[in-house]
């Protein structure tokens, strides 16, 4: 018998196209940029395709070739020649490959290069052009995506991570690979339906009302044999393309009718609860009187907007600015993206004390630089955090002690992720009155361990969070808030807007 051979590889950023930082070839090589066979065993949000796929095609006797596997941390546009050089090597060794029974490919979905407002939906037809129209094609996404058209045509299945933060990335790569497995052994035959919830919101699953709606699709899944896949595309507000916006989907084994009702039901429900699902966020003012009224230690304070994660650049100083004007101490922040302060603190070393201006460099509505004299605590080459089973690079970086106040310089951009941020530099941070992270939500998970009190400041102007008030040039305009509707439908007709499928 002829083994099943199996291509997979990985093309994964997200774009901030309101961000100012362009990401080019030196974005994917400080992140991830591992060629064919380069790829580590540990599993990595939108690249898990590959060390889950070894696993699988092991077990089941088939051979897995692997593609580069390619992932920028979110920043803004992306190069012409960094998108279409990574595509073109991609589908080279897919070609060099051929034939093979079933491709899984690894994406983001919120991707945006300069002349190319649908890059996935791009790469992803050009790889069915070269597999054909009979051999099965899945693909990984984040949630904070874009579900285009263009993609939905070329793809058999789309499956998106579930959880806000995105703590099931593995779960769905094996989902995808089941997926695919059984497409490729003429098991089941998958089927995509879309609904257009016609919104755009935060969908944090830490909390309700989101959590029971995801525990609701987890329920669907198991329990009704046609559908092999569920999923919430939140969307991704930042992103300012034609197909923005919140929209469910729905795989079936060959029940296109079954799997638009339920998408359609489910759509509803969450249109439903549009305004309700954000956590609530307070300002800076509000976040430091509730920390110090706080006698149930550590109080994480996150700098919601201010989130490498969501292609900004991570170096706003507002928060620290009034922890220094209101001279407070044993407070840790997890950090500040700043290169070249890192490069002054590693050459003047560990135990120096020294003039820094550092911070704010990156955009308006990031504060001021700081000036202070610090003292550099501690130094580290090539940093990494964790993040479930994963490793996130934060590059060389730096830990600065200023009148009580521990501050981490870091060179790679990266959101916080997880308590070893803090761990990795000495600060065991259950002993920190206030912790203060760059993260919408990812943190969320690590630091509910050893946190009862977390507040969700929206400091600053780094991030376009209000759509209604965002100077959108692109963006479907009939989507709450943006326009204020009562309904996922058109009023005419009542037909519903943007079923893909």
């Amino acid at each position: 018998m002829t083994r099943k051979r199996v291509f997979s590889a990985v093309l994964a950023t997200e774009t901030n196209t309101f961000s100012p930082i362009r990401i080019d070839i030196r974005g994917f090589e400080a992140s991830l940029l591992a060629r064919p066979g380069e790829h580590p065993d540990t599993p990595t949000l939108c690249s898990a395709v590959i060390p889950i796929g070894r696993a699988y095609c092991a077990e089941k006797g088939w051979d897995l070739i692997e593609g580069t596997a390619a992932w920028a941390d979110p920043a803004g546009l992306v190069s012409k020649p960094t998108f279409e050089g990574l595509r073109d090597e991609i589908l080279g060794q897919l070609k060099d490959a051929l034939p093979v029974d079933g491709v899984v490919i690894g994406l983001h979905g919120a991707m945006v290069a300069d002349g190319y407002p649908d890059p996935e939906g791009d790469f992803l037809s050009r790889v069915r052009d070269l597999i054909g129209p009979d051999t099965p094609l899945v693909a990984t996404l984040d949630p904070h995506s874009h579900l285009t058209a263009k993609r939905v045509a070329a793809a058999d299945a789309l499956v998106a991570f579930k959880e806000f933060p995105h703590t099931d990335f593995v779960d769905r790569a094996r989902d995808a690979w089941r997926i695919a497995g059984g497409a490729i052994e003429g098991e089941v035959a998958p089927h995509i339906s879309v609904f257009d919830c016609k919104m755009i919101d935060v969908f944090p699953t830490s909390r309700q009302p989101m959590r029971g709606f995801v525990d609701n699709l987890i329920e669907l899944e198991r329990t009704d044999d046609l559908i092999l896949s569920t999923s919430v595309i939140h969307g991704f507000m930042a992103g300012d393309v034609p197909e923005m916006g919140t929209k469910i989907m729905v795989v079936t084994d060959a029940a296109a009718e079954h799997g638009q009702r339920i998408a359609r039901e489910l759509g509803e429900n969450l249109f439903q609860l549009r305004g309700q699902v954000r956590s609530p966020e307070v300002s800076v003012d509000q976040a430091y009187e509730a920390a110090l009224a706080s006698h149930d230690g550590p109080v994480v304070i996150a700098d919601m907007w201010d989130n490498p994660g969501g292609g900004t650049a991570g170096d706003s100083t507002v928060l620290l600015a009034e922890a220094i004007e209101r001279g407070l101490t044993s407070i840790a922040f997890g950090s500040v993206w700043d290169p070249i302060a890192v490069q002054l603190c590693h050459a003047a070393g560990e135990g120096a004390e020294m003039a820094l201006r550092f911070g704010a460099k990156s955009a308006p509505g990031c504060g001021a630089p700081i000036d202070a004299t610090v003292k550099v605590i501690k130094n580290i080459r090539d940093a990494n955090q964790r993040f479930g089973d994963s490793f996130v690079p934060i590059g060389d970086s730096s830990l600065i002690y200023l009148n009580g106040i521990e501050i981490i310089l870091n060179s790679t951009r990266a959101q916080c992720f997880d308590t070893s941020l803090f761990e990795i530099f000495g600060i065991d941070p259950r002993q920190r009155r206030m912790l203060v992270v760059k993260s919408t939500n990812h943190f969320q998970a690590s630091f509910a361990r050893i946190s009862n009190k977390i507040l969700y400041c929206s400091a600053g102007n780094p991030y376009p969070n209000n759509p209604a008030k965002t100077d959108y040039k692109h963006a479907p305009r009939d989507i709450w808030p943006i326009t204020d509707r009562s309904s996922p439908y058109d009023p005419a007709s009542q037909n519903v807007h943007g079923a893909l499928a």
